[in-house]
C-alpha cells in the first residue's frame, strides 16, 4: 500500500510542525505520516545524516509520494538536493512540493520530458543554494563593516550564547520559529533571542570579538 509522507525540517516545536502539516493539507495533500527532524541545520547537515532523514530513506518505497515544503528541505546544497531527488525518483518515489505544487516523477521515459524535468530540478536546487549563500554573504559584509566602524564597541560584556547556540538560533529564526520556542530549545533567555533577532550581524560580531579575545 502506497503512502504520502510529509518530511519537515523544523525547530523543535510541535506547533511549528503542525503549521507545516496544515499548509500541506491546505494545498490539497492527504498526509498519511509526518517525518520531521528537529533543531537540525539544513545548511550544514545532509538529509542522510539527519536522524529522521535516515528513516525517510529506509521507509520510502516505490509508488510512495514524498511531500516537502520546498526542495531545500532535501539537502544542504545544490549537489545534495539534486542527488537526493534523483535517488528517490530511481526508487519510483514521487516528490511534490507545497510551494508552487511542483511534481518530480521518474516514471516518464520520454527523453524531452526527462530533460525538462531534470533542468527544472537543477534550476530549483541552484536557486535554493544561491539564496542561502547570498544571505550568508550579506551577513558577512555587515559584520565586516561594523568591525571596521567601531571594533572596540564589541568587546563589552561576554554574550550569553556560544557559537553552537547562535547558529541554532539563527537557523530557527530563518525557519520562522517563535522566540519563546527558540529560547526554550537552545537554553537562552527570551531577551537574548530577541536581541539576536533584532540585529543578527551585531550578535555575530560580539561573539567573534570574544572568540578572538579568548583564542
Amino acid at each position: 500500500m502506497t503512502q504520502t509522507i510529509l518530511y519537515a525540517r523544523v525547530s523543535t516545536s510541535e506547533q511549528t510542525l503542525d503549521h507545516q502539516r496544515t499548509q500541506a493539507e491546505a494545498a490539497g495533500f492527504v498526509i498519511d505520516e509526518v517525518i520531521a527532524d528537529h533543531g537540525v541545520s539544513g545548511v550544514t547537515t545532509a538529509l542522510r545524516d539527519r536522524d529522521e532523514g535516515k528513516r525517510l530513506f529506509d521507509k520510502l518505497r516505490e509508488g510512495d509520494t514524498l511531500v516537502v515544503r520546498w526542495v531545500d528541505r532535501l539537502g544542504r546544497n545544490y549537489q545534495d538536493v539534486t542527488d537526493t531527488i534523483r535517488e528517490f525518483m530511481r526508487r519510483g518515489v514521487i516528490i511534490r512540493t507545497v510551494i508552487n505544487n511542483m511534481t518530480f516523477d521518474g516514471a516518464t521515459t520520454d527523453p524531452m520530458q526527462e530533460a525538462v524535468r531534470d533542468a527544472l530540478i537543477a534550476f530549483m536546487a541552484a536557486t535554493a543554494q544561491a539564496q542561502a549563500e547570498a544571505t550568508k554573504e550579506a551577513q558577512k559584509a555587515g559584520i565586516a563593516a561594523k568591525k571596521d566602524q567601531a571594533p572596540q564597541a564589541y568587546l563589552g560584556r561576554k554574550p550569553s550564547y556560544d557559537r553552537k547556540a547562535l547558529d541554532q538560533v539563527t537557523d530557527m529564526l530563518t525557519q520562522g520559529a517563535g522566540t519563546s520556542v527558540i529560547a526554550k530549545a537552545v537554553g537562552l533567555s527570551r531577551q537574548a533571542v530577541l536581541r539576536i533577532k533584532a540585529d543578527p550581524v551585531h550578535a555575530e560580531v560580539v561573539l567573534g570579538a570574544w572568540e578572538g579575545r579568548e583564542a
